[in-house]
Order: C-alpha cells, then structure tokens, then sequence
C-alpha cells in the first residue's frame, strides 16, 4: 500500500543526492569563482551608487518591482517522474499529503531568493526612509504573500489552458507590486484596497481549481523535467551529464549564416556539425548571447576603467568555458564514429571554431572599450584577444581533451 509521507521522503532523498552530485562540481568550478568576483565588485560599486543616490530616484518603486516579482514568482517543484503518468494516476487520491509536502518544500527552497533580494534593496531603503521596523514588517507581508503565491499557482496547475494562467500571474504580479510600494509610502487607503483585490484574485483561483476533476500530471511533470534540464545544462559545463537530454531548435536563418559557406568537403564534416550545433542547441547559442550581452552591459555602466577591463576579460574567459561541453555534444550517437575522419581533424575543427566565435565576442568587448573612451584599455583588450585565441584556447582545448 502506498504511503504517501515516506513516499515524499524517499523521492526527496534522492532529488537532493542528485543535486548534491553535481553541486559539489559547480561550486567548486570556473564559473563559481567568477560570478563571486562580479558579485564583489557590483556590491563595492552599489555602495558607491547609494552614496551619490538622486534625490528623486523613484526608490520604492524599484524595490516593490525587485520584492514583487520574487514574491510572485513560486514554481511548485512536484519531484514527479515521467513513468509517474503510468504508475501514480490511479493512487492521485491517496497523494494528497504528499503534495502537501511538495508545496511546503517549494516555499521553503525559495524562500531565499526574497530574503536575499529583501537584503539587498535594505542599503537602498535605508538610503531613502528611516523607519527600520516598517522595512522589517515588510519581510513578514512578502513570505506570507509567497506562501498564498504558492497556493495559487498550484491552484491554477490545475488549469489546461495557458493563456489563462499566464493573465494570472501577470495581474497577481502587478498586485503584489502596488502592494510593496502602498506599504513603504504608508498609503493605507490603497493598501487596504489593493490587498482586498489580491485576496478576491486568490479565492477565484481556488473555486476555479475546485471546479477541476483532479491534477494535470503531464503538465506538473514537464514542469519538474524543463527544471531539472536546466539544472543539468548548467551542471554539464562543469561535469558530464549522461542522461542530459537536449532541445533542438530549426532556427534556419541562423543555421544557413553559419554552415551556407563550408566547402561540402570530406574534411569539413566536423566544422558543419559544430556549427549547425552551436545553431540549433536550445544551449550554446542562448549562453554566448546571453553571457555577451550582459558583458557589454557591464562593459558600458561600470565606472572604474579597469574592472570594465577585468569584466571583458572575465565574460569571455566565461564564455570560453561554457562552449567547451560543445566537444561531447554528440559524443552518445555512435553513427560518429563511422566518420572516415581523424581525431586530430576534428580537434582542429573543434579549436577553429571556438577561435571564431571568440574572436568575435572579444572583438566587440574591444569595441566597446573604444566606445566608452578608453582607447589604451581597448587596444589593450584588442591584444588580449589575439593572445587567447592564438595560445591559450589550443592548449587549453589540446590538453583538456587529452586529459
């Protein structure tokens, strides 16, 4: 007989060990150190921010924003499995305490995201009022508005339709919204007005999740599988992930620009694979774009000359390090190795485009430094990346594949 309380346990058992199997990779790797490094320096410069704060900075609408969207966000985390659709649908009415236990194990691992955005907007607040007991009264108003965020959107995992839960979070997250920033300027009137909105919004979720014969398994499992891929994706960086699935996207456009002019010859096979890959991965192309953008970011509003130096570096040395998991991509399809085609001309194909893709991200990093006024740190970052695209990524490639 099923016995949901030890049934919740031994799923959570192994959720954590396989978390804990990967962490201990990330936490000691390359990217961890960095985003340490870029979390030093941001805090270093915050402080400097605050100290030349505006006085007409709109203050607690930016808090409200920051606190309002942590709050509303709440994934329920079900610690479902795909074989659950065969195996768990009969007992749905024996599962009530386990996701019971699911939902309080959601809000517990999320509530450090809101402590951790609430202890940051803290200088900010402090920078602008100074009532300290209305910024900690606000902390109790956030977890138990989470805890009703959590409620409802299992409420509303109930629901198939997805518009219908997207209008959802988008009118409770302007609600929680209005709600910070009527509790920090002491509108009460509004205040009352909006909570009260807020309230009716979680009531017709649970009438609404009434109305529905029972859970939708599929929709909680794809839930729980797209989270723990991404976990995984982020893990691979670091480690081999066996049992990572991937995504493919078409993408034609992107896929014709990078492999329309490869010569079709023998020699060239792995340079159309790496790029089609890189094209179509639901990975790499996301992070290079990504980790680009927001080093130009970075790049463009630091004010100190030579950090925005050590984060062009940083961002591409990031970049480097997330696009070398690219080499093992195919490395479960064994119709590879039919290939007529040598190791050492597909680490060359590997190195070439890894250099390409570099050269053009460093390159626009070296831009913006020319854009922003400094020409020496530009011409300097310019050096830098022929430098690390000549020497150190064939090295670095040659000795990590060989190791």
């Amino acid at each position: 007989m099923l016995n949901a309380k030890e049934f919740f346990f031994e799923r959570l058992k192994a959720h954590v060990k396989e978390l804990n199997r990967y962490l201990r990779y990330i936490l000691t790797g390359h990217l961890a150190i960095a985003m340490f490094f870029i979390f030093s320096a941001m805090a270093v410069y915050y402080q400097k921010w605050l100290e030349e704060l505006p006085e007409n900075f709109p203050v607690a609408i930016v808090i409200a924003l920051l606190l309002g969207f942590f709050t509303m966000y709440s994934p329920i985390q079900t610690l479902l499995k795909k074989a659950d659709m065969v195996f768990l649908i009969p007992a749905e009415q024996k599962l009530a305490s386990y996701f019971t236990r699911t939902l309080i194990y959601s809000y517990l691992t999320q509530i450090y995201l809101v402590l951790f955005v609430y202890a940051v907007m803290a200088p900010l607040y402090f920078a602008s009022f100074s009532d300290g007991s209305l910024y900690f009264f606000l902390l109790f108003l956030l977890l138990l508005i989470k805890a009703w965020s959590i409620l409802a959107n299992w409420w509303m995992l109930k629901i198939r339709e997805r518009s219908s839960r997207v209008i959802d979070q988008l009118v409770r997250l302007l609600l929680i919204i209005a709600i910070v920033y009527f509790f920090l300027e002491r509108e009460t009137m509004y205040l009352f007005m909006v909570t009260a909105i807020l309230v009716g919004l979680f009531l017709y979720n649970y009438l609404l999740a009434k109305k529905q014969p029972g859970i939708q398994w599929d929709l909680l499992i794809e839930r729980d599988y797209l989270r723990m891929r991404s976990f995984y994706r982020l893990a691979n960086m670091f480690t081999d992930v066996p049992h990572l699935e991937t995504t493919v996207k078409k993408r034609h456009g992107l896929a014709r620009l990078l492999t329309s002019s490869i010569p079709h010859k023998q020699h060239n096979s792995y340079t159309f694979l790496f790029r089609l890959t890189t094209a179509r991965s639901g990975e790499y192309f996301g992070i290079y774009i990504r980790l680009l953008v927001i080093g130009c970011l970075l790049v463009y509003y630091v004010p100190n000359p030579w950090l925005k130096l050590i984060f062009a570096i940083l961002f591409g040395y990031m970049t480097f390090i997330q696009l070398m998991p690219l080499w093992k991509h195919h490395s479960t399809l064994v119709w590879l190795d039919l290939y007529p085609i040598t190791e050492k001309v597909r680490e060359a194909s590997f190195i070439k485009w890894l250099k390409q893709l570099m050269i053009i991200q460093l390159v626009i990093f070296a831009v913006f430094l020319f854009f922003v006024g400094n020409l020496e740190l530009g011409l300097f970052m310019f050096i830098f990346s022929i430098l690390f695209i000549q020497f150190v990524i064939p090295a670095y490639v040659h000795k990590k594949l060989k190791g």
